[in-house]
C-alpha cells in the first residue's frame, strides 16, 4: 500500500505547475519546501471518490487496472512551517491517506491542529470516523462547524459518540467572521447555495499575511450565489473551486438534480478575466466521469490552453504565487 500511494503521489506531481512542487517522503528533504505557509492539495476527487463504487465505465476500469491513477477526495490543507502547524478543510473517506500525505510536510508526525467542515455530504465529513473509539481515539481534535453541521454532529450517531467521548471538540463558526488560527492565519466561512438536505454549506476565504485562498469544493450553479464569483477572483490569491462535472450530459440522469457549476460554463464565465487572474483559479472536485482526471486529455488541454489550472493531487503552492 505504502509503494502505491508514494507512486500515485509521484506520478501526480509530476504535471504540477514549475512554481508547485510535491511534497518528499524523505523527511530530510523539508528544506526543500517553502518556509512560509502554504496550500497543500490533499485529493481532487468528487465525494464518493475515483474510481467510484460498482463503476463498470471505462473511467473507472482504467484505475482498476492502474490503481496509480485513482484519486483521494477532495481536500486542502494549508502548512505553517515556521509554527509546525496545519489545518485541514474537509475530512473525507480518505482522511487516514491524507492525513499521511499531510504529515510529510511537517517536521514531526502529527494530526492537523484542527479541522474545518464545509458541509454534511458522504465526501466532506465522515472521515471524521478515524477519530473515534474504534480508530484511533483521538482526544478533543478541533473541529470547525456551523451551526446546522454541530446540531447534525450531536444529535446524530455515530458522530454524537466522537463529541460524548471527547474525540473532537466542536468549535462554532458563524458566516463571514473571521477565526484567527495564529499570528498569521484567519478563516472566514460565508454561505453558499447548494443541496443542504442535512446542513448548511459554506466555502472559506484563508488569509495568510494578507494574501487570501478561495475553497469551494461544492455549490449549485453561480449564478444562485449572491456574490458575483467572478467580481471575487481577483481579490484573492488562489481560488479552488468546484469542478464536479465538465460539461452537460456527462452522466446518465436528469444532472439539474445534481446541479454544479460545469467547467464549460465557468470557463465562459470566467473568459473576460485577465491572464493574471485566470491563473489564479484551480479547478477541484471531479466526478469519476469527468476527463479532467485523464493527463493530457483533450478536456485538460483545453482548460490550460484557456489559461486555467488543474489541481494535483500531493502538490504544493505558495500562497504569495500570484504576486
Amino acid at each position: 500500500m505504502k509503494s502505491i500511494l508514494f507512486l500515485n503521489i509521484f506520478l501526480l506531481g509530476m504535471f504540477a505547475c514549475k512554481k508547485e512542487g510535491v511534497a518528499p517522503e524523505n523527511k530530510a528533504a523539508l528544506r526543500d519546501l517553502p518556509t512560509t505557509p502554504y496550500v497543500v492539495v490533499l485529493g481532487v476527487a468528487q465525494d464518493a471518490g475515483y474510481p467510484q463504487i460498482n463503476c463498470q465505465k471505462a473511467c473507472c476500469k482504467r484505475v482498476y487496472e492502474h490503481p496509480a491513477l485513482g484519486r483521494f477526495v477532495s481536500s486542502i490543507a494549508i502548512v505553517d512551517p515556521k509554527h509546525n502547524q496545519s489545518w485541514i478543510f474537509d475530512a473525507s473517506p480518505d482522511f487516514k491517506e491524507q492525513i499521511r500525505l499531510l504529515s510529510s510536510h511537517l517536521k514531526k508526525k502529527s494530526l492537523p491542529d484542527g479541522i474545518f467542515l464545509t458541509h454534511g455530504h458522504i465526501g466532506h465529513y465522515t472521515g471524521l470516523m478515524e477519530l473515534g473509539r474504534e480508530a484511533m481515539n483521538a482526544s478533543n481534535m478541533p473541529v470547525y462547524a456551523m451551526p446546522r453541521m454541530q446540531s447534525y454532529l450531536t444529535t446524530n450517531g455515530p458522530w454524537s459518540q466522537l463529541v460524548a467521548l471527547k474525540n473532537i471538540e466542536l468549535r462554532a463558526l458563524q458566516t463571514t467572521k473571521e477565526i484567527q488560527l495564529n499570528e498569521s492565519i484567519k478563516v472566514q466561512p460565508f454561505l453558499v447555495p447548494h443541496r443542504d438536505e442535512f446542513t448548511e454549506t459554506v466555502g472559506y476565504i484563508i488569509t495568510v499575511n494578507r494574501r487570501k485562498i478561495l475553497f469551494i469544493p461544492d455549490i449549485d450553479k453561480w449564478e444562485k450565489w449572491k456574490t458575483p464569483i467572478e467580481e471575487l477572483i481577483p481579490k484573492v490569491d488562489l481560488a479552488f473551486l468546484d469542478a464536479t462535472f465538465y460539461k452537460n450530459g456527462e452522466i446518465d440522469r436528469d444532472m439539474s438534480l445534481v446541479p454544479h457549476p460545469f467547467v464549460t460554463e465557468s470557463m465562459k464565465m470566467f473568459s473576460h478575466l485577465s491572464s493574471r487572474n485566470k491563473a489564479k483559479i484551480h479547478l477541484i472536485h471531479f466526478n469519476h466521469t469527468n476527463p479532467l482526471l485523464i493527463e493530457n486529455s483533450k478536456a485538460q488541454q483545453e482548460v490550460k490552453a484557456k489559461g486555467f489550472n488543474i489541481a494535483v493531487q500531493g502538490s504544493y503552492l505558495p500562497i504569495s504565487l500570484n504576486k
